[in-house]
């Protein structure tokens, strides 16, 4: 389980780095004619918003009323997200208000993807073993810090060869196969606890 949930992490993460590390900043500041005083003051903006979704997450994701979360809730979470980036890159790709669907697509990908790294960082403690439970989450953070380091460079990359809407189909990617592995990790039975 800590195995699986690792490499969904990865993906994870480099799902939100391939498009909002270097390409979104990049993009406000040329595109938008966003100086560095609104691109940085809308980022720190962006980032303090998603601390606060993380922390009231754990309320958001137990109203199932199904009981803790597992594999399923992981893979239901992943598979929502991944809806934005395709939407925002649609709404770009057709002209659409380019700065208010990426506004927007912004704010609602930091909600739903603190929601799913909240759940992440739950499922990690519940997954380790009693004995080894340092040995479990530094592996686990190792994966995280692997795809916050595939999607940074990414983002530079791709930004340069193909523009913002290539990250976020990128990201899409990333995302679908976040949710692909998390259908694999342990689902809990009813009435059965951490």
């Amino acid at each position: 389980a800590v195995n699986v949930l690792s490499a969904a992490r990865l993906f994870l993460f480099g799902a939100r780095d391939v498009w909002f590390v270097v390409a979104l900043p990049v993009f406000l500041a040329s595109q938008f004619d966003w100086d560095h005083w609104q691109v940085g003051g809308f980022l720190a903006l962006w980032v303090i918003g998603y601390g606060a979704v993380q922390s009231v997450a754990p309320k958001i994701t137990g109203r199932s009323g199904r009981g803790l979360p597992d594999g399923r809730t992981a893979f239901g979470w992943a598979a929502v997200l991944t809806v934005i980036p395709v939407l925002i890159a649609l709404a770009l790709w057709q002209g659409i208000a380019p700065g208010v669907s990426l506004v927007v697509g912004l704010l609602i990908f930091g909600v739903l993807f603190a929601v799913n790294s909240s759940l992440h960082s739950y499922l990690i403690v519940s997954y380790a073993k009693e004995d080894g439970v340092s040995l479990d989450v530094g592996f686990y953070y190792m994966a995280n810090a692997m795809g916050r380091l595939v999607g940074t460079v990414l983002s530079g990359w791709v930004y340069q060869v193909a523009g913002l809407i290539a990250c976020l189909w990128i990201s899409a990617a990333f995302l679908a196969l976040a949710a692909i592995i998390a259908l694999w990790l342990p689902r809990r039975l009813v009435g059965e606890s951490a």
